[in-house]
């Protein structure tokens, strides 16, 4: 390949001098060549493309931007406002922390929120070289008493004569959460699934027979895995399997986990790597509009910034987190010790794989979107290119 990029007339971009994360494993002293958008190769020789704007990786780490798949805001704002200005706001924010790709979450909504959130996510999908990728509805079909940070008065059961008009009006709505135990929720699951939705069980009470019914009704998928949900339990004398158990013995169900090393401990996070494994286990931030903002409020008034975490004022509950992309591979490494290759994995090609965009994100391959971040030895974000475009901010190595 490269020597016909000897001749190559149109700019391109080459990142040599890094530690580059393959599929194949890591490739020491390659180089990364992009050209508009995408990836135009992945190559272990270093020397210089003639007319190529050479970036000097210093020995860094060159890895797959994150894929955000469970976000409700940033940079001071929150997807719940539903309006452009909010979006690209919370967008950017994340983007400077390592995110290249996200779909945007709604906490339990009005269906006039939702109608608004999925105009502006549309709008934003459009749009060329767009890191939005659809709309993730967390809620409202909850279980109450698992309620958690999400807004009670808009928790209900599934309701066809909701659901069903809201995903025949629009495409972006990429995956819907709900508890599988309420009535209407097995209906729900399949309608959902059948429209291309990811179906996940949250801020539920559900057992083993619940879980295994909601996955053979396609909830593949576990929000906040340990968070809003029971582990092992007595009732009475007797002991019984929690969500969490029942999720571990179906070795399909994928989960993700807010790696930001308080929603769960270090060592739980450990836990849910070596039995689900890098390819069923994935990382969020659950990030609310205080994450990567001076700000100390939050969309919802009754949370609180506490202890580096998001709190309901009772202090009741955990309501979200102010991690973003660099602090969960952070906490993985550093405080979890899983391995940074696996660490990246789980930060891109599973969430990839989960939301079904890994034929163009998640990894590092020719073909594949321009997708990269650059980390020194300390884990420090020193570049971001989304779309093959350097994420203003940035340029840490330069």
């Amino acid at each position: 390949m490269l020597p016909d990029l000897l001749n190559e007339t149109i700019m391109l971009t080459q990142i040599i001098n890094g530690k580059i994360l393959t599929p194949q494993g890591w490739l020491k002293d390659g180089s990364v060549i992009m050209r508009d958008n995408k990836i135009l190769e992945v190559t272990n020789c270093d020397m210089a493309v003639v007319g190529a704007n050479l970036i000097d990786a210093k020995g860094m780490y060159i890895v797959p931007g994150g894929i955000e798949i469970h976000a409700h805001g940033g940079g001071g704002r929150d997807f719940m406002e539903g309006t452009e200005d909010a979006f690209r706001e919370a967008v950017k924010a994340h983007m400077q922390h390592g995110t290249t790709s996200i779909f945007p979450t709604l906490s339990s909504s009005t269906i006039p929120m939702i109608r608004a959130a999925a105009a502006t996510t549309e709008k934003l999908m459009a749009e060329k070289d767009s890191p939005v990728l659809g709309l993730h509805l967390e809620g409202h079909y909850f279980n109450m008493k698992m309620a958690g940070g999400q807004l009670p008065e808009n928790i209900k059961n599934p309701d066809p004569n909701e659901y069903i008009p809201l995903l025949e009006e629009t495409n972006c709505i990429k995956r819907w959460d709900a508890a599988p135990e309420l009535p209407g929720a097995m209906q729900f699951g399949k309608y959902i699934t059948s429209k291309g939705v990811l179906a996940s069980v949250g801020h539920t009470q559900a057992e083993y027979e619940d879980i295994m019914t909601a996955y053979q009704a396609g909830y593949t998928h576990a929000t906040h895995f340990y968070n809003a949900m029971p582990g092992f339990h007595k009732r009475r004398e007797y002991k019984y399997e929690g969500t969490v158990e029942s999720i571990y013995l179906i070795d399909d169900m994928t989960v993700e986990v807010v790696a930001d090393g308080i929603h769960v401990p270090p060592t739980i996070l450990r836990l849910v790597y070596k039995v689900k494994g890098v390819e069923r286990t994935c990382l969020i931030t659950d990030a609310l509009a205080c994450a990567a903002s001076d700000s100390q409020t939050a969309f919802d008034p009754r949370v609180i910034i506490e202890d580096g975490v998001c709190k309901l004022a009772d202090r009741s509950a955990l309501a979200g987190s102010i991690a973003t992309m660099d602090r969960l591979i952070k906490t993985m490494v550093q405080k979890a010790e899983v391995p940074l290759e696996d660490t990246i994995r789980m930060a891109s090609e599973t969430p990839a794989k989960i939301m079904g965009v890994y034929d163009r994100k998640g990894s590092l391959q020719r073909g594949k979107d321009a997708d990269i971040l650059v980390l020194d030895k300390e884990l420090n974000v020193r570049a971001v290119w989304a779309m093959g475009k350097l994420v203003e901010g940035t340029n840490k190595l330069f």
